[in-house]
């Protein structure tokens, strides 16, 4: 694992806050793209001072809202990348794109600045949908950007969220067939979660947000999304991700497989391995307040990562291929003692050293890991 290495790039700034949205994004006037540059590119260069040469295997920019930076801006942050890792053929470069007018007209030059895969925020491809969840796109802006990308991407992949209000099944099924009509190669299909601290969470608190699925309509429409897609040849590969053989996100896949990566920009997280030992990262939150530290050489704080092997366990099993239960011993994870009841339970599949969800167990992954790891 520690010769491979995934860089996540983190652009805070958005249009508009979506009232669902607990990420770290931040509507401000714009920015000064020359000082972020720079900024950005001595915190690559202090990473590759720290873990050394790499084999540089994805790079993924996400927000916020990657696609308000300019492509110049894009390409000199690649530019850093390949100075200190080298970007290669086989390097999946991914950002983050909103489905506006605006945006879509930068995608040819992010192409041109060596972005090799979009990933598409579409959320919702009914009007009505899009305004609750606060979108500035229309549903014909979201078809017609999909329709650039994929003139411009090889690879390509949208959002959509679901368990929305008053959504039936009936009516997720036509909007999800919708969206597989378009050929997609790669979806993220998530749950509508009510955080705490977002607008939407003080909406629910209030009882203003009426319509939303109760347990049961939720499992529904899970089976459901997990029914059509594999109709579609798009199985889910990992709890909300769905991909055709040969698509999946290299990039999340390191997360989930408990890769190394570098964490740059407000509120970056990063895992690294250094001298056999697994490192966490964290950078501030503010964007304000991480620029500054980026200029003076403090925007990184490095500790031992805590309970890696949990962790190891909590990721791995989100991916139908599971986690290795050997790599897991080796990192200290403490005796699964319920693990022969889940399985004679028929929620999880031992195979060697292979551990992994049935789809029976798939569902009920938050309460398999609570009786795991108690």
């Amino acid at each position: 694992m520690t010769d491979a290495l995934a860089l996540y790039l983190h652009w805070p700034f958005c249009a508009a806050k979506c009232p669902y949205c607990d990420f770290n994004s931040h509507v401000a006037p714009p920015p000064d793209e020359d000082r972020w540059a720079a900024a950005f590119e001595l915190e690559i260069a202090r990473h590759r001072a720290l873990v050394g040469p790499r084999d540089l295997t994805s790079v993924f920019f996400g927000g916020g809202t990657p696609s308000l930076m300019s492509p110049r801006l894009v390409a000199r942050i690649l530019r850093a990348a390949d100075r200190a890792w080298g970007i290669g053929e086989g390097t999946e470069i991914t950002l983050e794109a909103n489905p506006t007018s605006s945006e879509a007209g930068r995608f040819r030059g992010y192409r041109d600045a060596g972005v090799n895969r979009l990933s598409i925020g579409v959320q919702s491809l009914r009007d009505p949908d899009l305004r609750r969840l606060g979108r500035l796109h229309s549903a014909a802006e979201a078809l017609r950007t999909i329709e650039i990308a994929s003139r411009s991407f090889d690879r390509t992949s949208f959002d959509l969220i679901y368990a929305r209000q008053d959504q039936t099944p009936e009516a997720w099924r036509i909007e999800l067939e919708q969206a597989l009509s378009l050929n997609p190669s790669h979806l993220a299909l998530y749950q509508l979660t009510i955080e705490a601290g977002t607008a939407f969470g003080a909406r629910f608190d209030a009882g203003k947000l009426p319509g939303l699925p109760g347990d049961d309509r939720a499992a529904d429409l899970w089976h459901l999304t997990q029914e059509v897609t594999q109709a579609h040849g798009l199985p889910a590969y990992e709890i909300s991700n769905h991909a055709r053989p040969g698509a999946e996100s290299r990039h999340n896949l390191t997360y989930w497989r408990g890769g190394d990566w570098a964490g740059i920009g407000p509120g970056a997280h990063g895992r690294l391995t250094l001298d056999g030992r697994r490192i966490a990262t964290e950078t501030p939150l503010a964007p304000g307040e991480w620029l500054h530290a980026a200029e003076a050489g403090r925007a990184t704080v490095h500790l031992p990562e805590d309970e890696p092997a949990e962790i190891l366990l909590m990721m791995g099993l989100r991916l139908r291929e599971g986690v290795d239960l050997a790599r897991y011993d080796a990192l200290g994870g403490p005796p699964l003692a319920c693990l022969p009841e889940l399985i004679g339970d028929g929620l999880l599949r031992r195979e060697g050293d292979r551990l992994s969800l049935t789809d029976e167990g798939r569902p009920l992954l938050n309460a398999i890991l609570s009786r795991l790891l108690a």
